[in-house]
């Protein structure tokens, strides 16, 4: 744990419990996972520097946008933590972040087209409604959610459904 200079600010736990808005057992997760640093005074305390806060406002605004605790780290990492975290250190950690966000958004997109598909089309039907998948035809396309993760690659699968006609509540 690193000491700062004397005359540099001191937060204690609960200053920044209070400040951050998260539960000091939140704090102390963070540190023991590595994304936040603190040092013990003489009274054997933990003490903050005044810039662990605008780290905290980046793990939290990461775990809000679905990036896991790890890809923060990952992210902070890049980051030396004897300096506050600026724009511009925010502006590179977003841009890295973007992708896994588009990809995440794009995932949700097809999930809901499929749920809003499948259970508006009102088809109801055991043998042909892909989200039933009848004798496990898409098992030729992968393991895992192939319907979802790699929609073109099931829509090859001989016997599988064709989700356009499925929708429009043609029957084959």
């Amino acid at each position: 744990m690193n000491t700062p200079e004397r005359d540099e600010p001191r937060l204690s736990v609960g200053q920044v419990a209070k400040r951050a808005d998260v539960a000091v057992s939140a704090l102390h997760f963070y540190e023991n996972k590595g994304l936040i640093r603190s040092w013990r005074n003489n009274g054997n305390q933990r003490r903050y520097k005044k810039d662990v806060l605008r780290r905290i406002a980046i793990i939290k605004a990461g775990q809000k946008m679905g990036i896991t605790l790890a890809e923060i780290k990952q992210t902070l990492m890049s980051l030396p933590h004897s300096d506050t975290p600026s724009k511009d250190d925010w502006t590179k950690m977003s841009s890295i972040w973007r992708t896994q966000l588009d990809e995440k958004i794009a995932y949700m997109q097809r999930v809901r087209s499929m749920i809003d598909g499948c259970i508006g089309c009102g088809c109801l039907s055991m043998s042909r409604c892909p989200m039933y998948n009848p004798d496990d035809m898409v098992a030729q396309a992968g393991n895992g959610a192939v319907l979802i993760d790699n929609p073109e690659q099931a829509k090859n699968v001989k016997s599988c459904y064709d989700m356009e006609n499925h929708n429009k509540g043609t029957s084959e």
